[in-house]
């Protein structure tokens, strides 16, 4: 899907999902809490019953990530810049107590 007209600049945040997850990793191992901050964000989007459907792994479902891009960047395809990830993961942390 392209770009929403009302986020005109959410064209720009293109990019692979792997290398976004690799860079997140790098910076973890720098920094243990943020580690842990990331392993908590990523279990809370897994897939509900990840356990009963190949590829049996807890990632999030493609349609809910699909909807949550769209809803931030105006475009399902996005793959957010890493900042932004690290920004939420931080955000998710301070606003839940976690």
């Amino acid at each position: 899907m392209s770009a929403h007209l009302d986020h005109p600049g959410a064209a720009r945040y293109r990019g692979s999902w792997a290398r976004l997850l690799g860079a997140a990793a790098l910076r973890a191992l720098l920094n243990p809490r943020l580690a842990l901050d990331l392993l908590g964000a990523g279990w809370a989007f897994r897939r509900r019953a990840w356990w009963a459907a190949f590829p049996f792994l807890p990632v999030p479902d493609r349609t809910y990530l699909a909807w949550r891009m769209y809803t931030a960047y105006g475009a399902e395809d996005t793959v957010p810049p890493l900042e932004d990830l690290l920004r939420f993961v931080r955000w998710r942390r301070d606003t839940m107590g976690l």
